[in-house]
């Protein structure tokens, strides 16, 4: 193994690395990033209670987001390190909620037939809102049947109509009202 050299890198040489990783995707200043920024970012998350795996995934992650975002980067807004660890932290915290999260609940969606009591129910509330529906007078009918079978809106059915929209909401309101006193 040969001499190592060691660098003192400063804040405007990692500005100068950035701004080559942002401007042409310099995969030499990246890793020198990488290697001055990862290490750093893995303790950070550990001293913050994440576990050495994790933070070392994390820190991982941080550098791919520095990678893939470069674009992004504005020397005038912060620094280099200001960057990193602002990553860092929102993917720390990111983490720490996903870890909160419960687990969904496991959902039967097995073939099971309907209870046939809410069949019947069903079928039986079905028969009275026809009944009702054609106790409504045409006008507000044919209205209510646009609204809420074809799903037009309120203006939609003005220009179908060619009638006023106040007119159109009146008698949907009036409709409405009606149906309610007529199915409680």
């Amino acid at each position: 193994m040969g001499n190592a050299v060691i660098e003192i890198v400063t804040e405007t040489d990692f500005t100068a690395l950035m701004i080559a990783v942002r401007d042409r995707q310099d995969k030499t200043a990246f890793a020198a990033l990488f290697q001055h920024f990862a290490p750093r970012v893995k303790g950070f998350l550990m001293k913050s209670g994440t576990d050495a795996a994790l933070a070392e995934d994390c820190a991982q992650d941080v550098m791919a987001v520095l990678w893939h975002k470069a674009a992004l980067y504005d020397p005038a807004r912060a620094s280099v390190a200001t960057w990193v660890f602002t990553i860092a932290r929102n993917r720390r915290i990111d983490v720490a909620r996903k870890a909160r999260r419960p687990e969904p609940e496991e959902l039967d969606w097995g073939e099971t037939e309907p209870d046939q009591a809410d069949v019947y129910e069903a079928g039986q509330e079905t028969a009275r809102l026809v009944a009702a529906m054609a106790d409504l007078p045409e006008k507000q009918r044919a209205l209510i049947q646009r609204a809420f079978y074809a799903d037009l809106s309120h203006s939609e059915i003005a220009a179908e109509t060619g009638l006023p929209l106040g007119t159109i909401k009146s008698r949907i309101r009036l409709a409405l009202d009606r149906l309610r006193q007529n199915l409680s």
